[in-house]
């Protein structure tokens, strides 16, 4: 492949255009190298780190605008271990999952392999679409996925309705991984809506957070009563109460924490969750118009409201995605690959809050660049 250089005029001010782990701001790792002597390396449970546990929680409060009794809850482990703290700690019994990708079919799986509960009930739709809860009466508890990370679909969040309207019995856990912050949702449709730091809060992987309903909470301690063995480590009762001292049961990474607290204060100062959305809205607007118009890219996901604003994916047509992004990258463009698993020729583009939409707008314009002098 012929060398191809993109003009410095055409390049984005910041290249990153990952889906995970995704742009962090400048800012937050010069506030954490300022601090770096005071507060990385020193005990979780003193004062100096739970200041910071505290300011993720109550931010989150604020920036999701909370129901009474709804509770920030925190631990070690990532989304994929929250997985399997609902299997121990919220699965009654019998689950509902929505499967229509790599990532929310990894719960359904994760459902199917736990011996405590029973065999989970799981609608599964097409790469690229997104299936709908089913109200039943033998349900506890519904997973859905708010952004399907692989594919860019996001889907609405709203309890599912029996015939008559009246919102189903059981708990609705929702995996927001990266749809939390850039996304906008009602919390009371939820009772678990959870997800980890690295996608639009900016920060490193390795936690996991999760917005408890009282719900939740109370579903929590009734399993907990019961005869159900848990691990210690994926015992929510032992995550909520850390939680409410502004702590985790083991030692969290601290990096994490701090990036996160500045993301989401960030977001607060500038007015919250609808500024943070209205940013990933601006991207997608200059993404998707662009594929719309475009001779050789179409958007992947064809129903225009099932396209994330948040993580954008556009097959090729007549060209090699690979060899595009290739060349991005060697010119300081990163992590434009597609979802290894999806298989399609097609690039996969982060749009999270902290990337600009200007810097959508030149790569744009680049990877048009680049399409001219790769194609005969």
């Amino acid at each position: 492949m012929v060398a191809i250089e993109i003009p410095e005029s055409l390049l984005p001010v910041d290249g990153r255009f990952g889906c995970g782990p995704s742009k962090v701001r400048p800012e937050g790792v010069a506030t954490l190298a300022s601090v770096a002597s005071s507060y990385l390396g020193t005990s979780h449970r003193q004062g100096t780190v739970r200041d910071v546990v505290s300011r993720v929680r109550h931010g989150l409060a604020e920036l999701f605008s909370l129901p009474h009794g709804y509770e920030v809850v925190l631990g070690n482990g990532g989304s994929t271990a929250f997985w399997d703290i609902a299997t121990f700690c919220l699965i009654e019994r019998h689950s509902q999952h929505l499967s229509f990708g790599e990532f929310s079919s990894r719960f359904a799986q994760a459902a199917k392999a736990a011996p405590q509960i029973g065999e989970p009930v799981v609608i599964a739709s097409e790469p690229g679409t997104h299936p709908e809860a089913v109200a039943d009466a033998g349900i506890d508890t519904y997973a859905l996925t708010h952004n399907e990370t692989s594919t860019g679909v996001a889907m609405p969040l709203r309890r599912p309705r029996g015939s008559d309207g009246k919102p189903a019995e059981g708990i609705v856990l929702v995996d927001a991984t990266s749809g939390a912050g850039g996304l906008r949702f009602d919390p009371a449709e939820t009772d678990a809506y959870y997800f980890a730091p690295q996608k639009s809060f900016g920060s490193d992987g390795g936690l996991w957070i999760a917005v408890l309903s009282p719900a939740a909470i109370e579903r929590s301690g009734q399993i907990a009563a019961g005869e159900r063995w848990v691990p210690a480590f994926l015992d929510l009762e032992t995550a909520i109460t850390n939680s409410r001292l502004d702590q985790t049961y083991n030692t969290p990474a601290l990096a994490t924490l701090l990036l996160m607290a500045e993301q989401v204060e960030w977001f607060n100062e500038n007015g919250g969750l609808e500024w943070a959305a209205s940013r990933s809205d601006q991207s997608a607007d200059i993404l998707y118009g662009w594929a719309d118009r475009s001779l050789f890219a179409a958007p992947f996901v064809a129903k225009a409201d099932a396209r994330s604003h948040v993580v954008g994916t556009i097959d090729f047509n007549g060209v090699e995605a690979a060899q595009v992004a290739k060349v991005l990258r060697a010119n300081g463009i990163l992590d434009t690959e597609p979802y290894r698993g999806l298989g399609r020729n097609q690039l996969r583009i982060g749009m999270f809050p902290a990337v600009d939409p200007a810097d959508v707008e030149a790569l744009v314009a680049c990877i048009d660049y680049v399409v001219e002098r790769i194609t005969p």
